[in-house]
């Protein structure tokens, strides 16, 4: 197998490795570096649990080959928040109920980040346009879209006072 040298940035740690040429961004993390919220839930790239933020967009890491990350930065579910000092994303999930088995949240939660950083995307309807491509087997996504809203409402308030 051909082998290719990566550096890469992942939850603020640097990683410099040779590593398969043909190895997928997702099993790199899964299996490699242990990070298990990078679930995988379709292998075709349908169902958004395997979304990361790849240099601050949503990636379906499953549709990734690692060599396409080389000098690149890397943010996953592990690098969010804490137990005890949850991101403001996860806060807003926690208080509205946003999640029931939890395998798709992570791939949510990165599409929430990223429609945050879109200032005219804030009602419901564009909320859940967004969404498309995140598959949640266990809710309405009800709870999924006023955890988002919370969110996005709070991340306003606050840069309204800065």
């Amino acid at each position: 197998m051909n082998k290719v040298k990566v550096n890469i940035k992942i939850n603020q740690e640097y990683i410099s490795k040779a590593v398969d040429a043909n190895i997928l961004l997702s099993d790199f993390l899964r299996y490699n570096l242990k990070l298990t919220g990078t679930h995988i839930g379709c292998d075709t790239s349908q169902c958004g649990s395997c979304i990361i933020m790849l240099d601050d967009k949503c990636v379906k890491s499953c549709s990734v080959l690692l060599a396409q990350c080389n000098n690149k930065n890397v943010v996953t579910v592990e690098g969010l928040g804490k137990i005890d000092k949850l991101h403001k994303v996860q806060e807003a999930f926690k208080n509205n109920h946003g999640l029931q088995c939890g395998f798709c949240t992570p791939g949510i939660l990165f599409s929430a980040l990223e429609l945050s950083m879109r200032k005219n995307q804030r009602s419901e309807y564009q909320i859940r346009k967004f969404l498309d491509g995140n598959f949640c087997r266990c809710t309405g996504y009800h709870n999924i879209v006023k955890s988002i809203k919370s969110f996005l409402k709070e991340k306003d308030l606050v840069n309204e006072k800065v």
